[in-house]
């Protein structure tokens, strides 16, 4: 399969093209070059999955691992050294299924979103950069290459992200996201250096001769500082503070980053060092899990009350994440039979979960481009002008709120499942979860395209205040009667719907699971039917409280709990929170005496040591007149002095 080195080339040809001559490029012509790119590599991911999936199997019942390209970059020693290759096996080839379809989509969909923007030919340059930086890290051979592709994942979502970069409120989430994971892939890279030197490579599979002599010990520390790095670029809590305000950026962007890219970066690397983390840090494997739960129940206790349609998905991510981290951290073994179900359910629902999430922030980007805004409160009855928007977003809701036949039941119930084999307090936690994902999915599909009897008309949509808006998406002016997006923005979300309704048929244990080898499902409708009732239930109470125009019991219940619900609608306060810390304390407690010591002790120092050294050349500097009758008397003078020395 040497041919999967063009999957890489292509999007980053694609970037240098339009990066560096896009400005003599008509709009039409750089997105035709970006899109085009972007569909060879997704016929060759699918060409690729074809071909590795109807592969033998070896004789264990696994699939072969591949590595058509894999070099020496940088040799340390024998066995440490940095490579740079292609790997793939049933993880990397499926990510890159994912990656290339949502992208191919996000693509076209942006010709109709995009249409006329400012800086048209660098937005397709800088998705092309994104794009390939995520497909070079999920077929990384090693630790250390996944790092490097995991920075330029970075770097490009800080591109997107403050793509209107004369918008102050995009400069500031976009620094926001690049500070805080940042400060994130420190402990990832810290992690990586003390895997390498213990471990003896940055493969991922440590030298026997190097854990023999004691470095098995240090592997749960190196884990779980990779955690930390993975906990960033997941938005797992506490370090989820930047995804929400990532909504700056233009929506298909928030759709690339949130299903398909940046956010299931964390959820793949835990799931690539998986068999590290059972053998030898199970421990730290539950406590991602652990972290992962709450996570979720946070994100979806922000997400019931949020008035922004983007930022309800935004949290609605958040907590998504959070049940595939915890489906991982529940394993404890690699036999999916026994304790491994979690590491096949959590891939799963990334797989599906990409696709569901994909169509909700496009059909929300659909809805934005209707009436000029993301509030809710100035939606309400777009389902009689936005029948095809309506639909591919029912299914998305269903989808994530775990009705069946739609993809995200099968998986969804999968991690449910899992989870009550690692304990009952566990199983009932995400079940609870799964049930708020329910009712804020159709609180937000009600506020849209039901609440209020005419576009325009101010809806109650649960006592929402005016939040803050999306300033690369709004504007002052709200269409009366908005239409049907074109359809180079409503085929992606048709396809996706399609994709929505079909992918939980797929069986995907015969291809994906923790020890590799087939498992196939085996619904346990206990559980199955559990989160079943939850998630009727839950949109039961959703379409009581916000299917009417008036929205009474919503209104009441803001009132009732008035302080819950500002302390949620304000993200229980954390982002002050951040801000009191390294204002108030790093900032103003630490960071001002030392800038103060810096300017008064330090710079005083070498100030006095300059002008110490000015006076005393002051003083000295006659002696240097350039006259020859002083050098002439001085030397006699000296001479002299030395005469009489010698004498006496």
């Amino acid at each position: 399969m040497e041919y999967t080195i063009l999957i890489l080339l292509l999007p980053f040809l694609s970037f240098l093209a339009l990066g560096l001559g896009g400005k003599w490029m008509s709009h039409r012509t750089a997105g035709l070059i970006g899109t085009v790119a972007l569909g060879v590599v997704a016929v060759l991911s699918y060409l690729t999955a074809g071909m590795y999936f109807s592969a033998p199997r070896l004789a264990d019942g696994t699939y072969e691992t591949l590595t058509p390209y894999n070099f020496k970059w940088l040799p340390f020693t024998e066995s440490l050294s940095i490579d740079m290759g292609i790997l793939l096996d049933p993880i990397s080839v499926m990510m890159l299924v994912v990656i290339s379809t949502v992208s191919l989509l996000v693509h076209i969909y942006s010709f109709g979103y995009m249409k006329g923007e400012r800086g048209f030919q660098r937005y397709y340059a800088f998705l092309s950069l994104f794009t390939m930086s995520m497909l070079g890290l999920v077929v990384a051979t090693n630790i250390f290459q996944m790092y490097l592709f995991w920075e330029l994942v970075g770097v490009s979502s800080y591109l997107l992200i403050g793509f209107y970069y004369t918008k102050p409120a995009a400069i500031a989430a976009s620094k926001k996201a690049f500070i805080v994971t940042r400060f994130a892939d420190l402990g990832f890279l810290i992690g990586i250096l003390v895997y390498g030197y213990y471990a003896g490579t940055y493969t991922f599979s440590p030298s026997e001769m190097a854990l023999a002599k004691g470095g098995a010990a240090m592997i749960p520390l190196a884990l779980g500082l990779m955690f930390i790095g993975g906990a960033g670029k997941s938005a797992m809590f506490p370090l989820h503070i930047w995804l929400p305000d990532a909504m700056e950026g233009p929506t298909p962007v928030s759709a690339l980053i949130h299903a398909a890219t940046m956010v299931v970066a964390g959820v793949y690397l835990v799931a690539r060092m998986f068999p590290l983390f059972i053998e030898y840090a199970p421990g730290v494997l539950h406590i991602v899990a652990y972290v992962g739960a709450f996570t979720a129940f946070y994100a979806a206790s922000v997400a019931c009350v949020q008035s922004d349609i983007k930022r309800v998905l935004a949290f609605s991510t958040i907590s998504q994440i959070g049940f595939m981290m915890v489906a991982l951290g529940v394993c404890t073994s690699a036999d999916p039979h026994e304790g491994g179900l979690g590491y096949m359910a959590s891939m799963f629902h990334l797989f599906t979960h990409a696709m569901f999430k994909a169509l909700l922030f496009l059909g929300a980007g659909s809805i934005i481009h209707a009436v000029h805004s993301n509030e809710m409160s100035a939606m309400g009855g777009l389902r009689k002008y936005m029948p095809v928007t309506h639909i591919t977003f029912l299914i998305a809701c269903l989808a994530i709120a775990g009705i069946p036949p739609f993809s995200g039941f099968f998986s969804k119930d999968e991690i449910l499942t899992a989870c009550f084999r690692f304990s009952s307090t566990m199983g009932w936690i995400m079940t609870v979860i799964a049930g708020m994902t329910a009712f804020y999915m159709f609180r937000l599909y009600y506020g849209i395209f039901w609440a209020g009897s005419e576009p325009g008309q101010k809806s109650a949509s649960g006592g929402l205040a005016p939040g803050q808006q999306s300033a690369s998406d709004v504007s002052d002016s709200h269409v009366p009667h908005p239409h049907e997006s074109p359809l180079a923005m409503t085929l992606p979300l048709m396809l996706l719907a399609v994709v929505t309704i079909v992918a939980g048929f797929i069986p995907f244990g015969h291809f994906i699971s923790a020890n590799g080898t087939t498992y196939s499902i085996h619904r346990d409708w206990s559980v199955a039917g559990t989160s079943i009732v939850a998630a009727v239930i839950s949109i039961a109470i959703a379409t009581y409280i916000y299917a009417g125009s008036r929205q009474p019991v919503a209104n009441a219940l803001a009132r009732r709990f008035k302080g819950l619900w500002t302390a949620a609608y304000h993200r229980f306060y954390l982002d002050e929170a951040y801000q009191f810390v390294t204002h108030r304390i790093i900032f103003g407690c630490i960071c001002r005496p030392i800038a103060w010591w810096d300017r008064h002790v330090v710079d005083g120092f070498f100030n006095f040591l300059a002008w110490s050294a000015e006076a005393i050349s002051d003083e000295i500097r006659g002696l240097q007149s350039g006259r020859i009758q002083q050098y002439t008397f001085v030397f006699l003078l000296g001479t002299l002095a030395l005469i009489l020395l010698l004498l006496l």
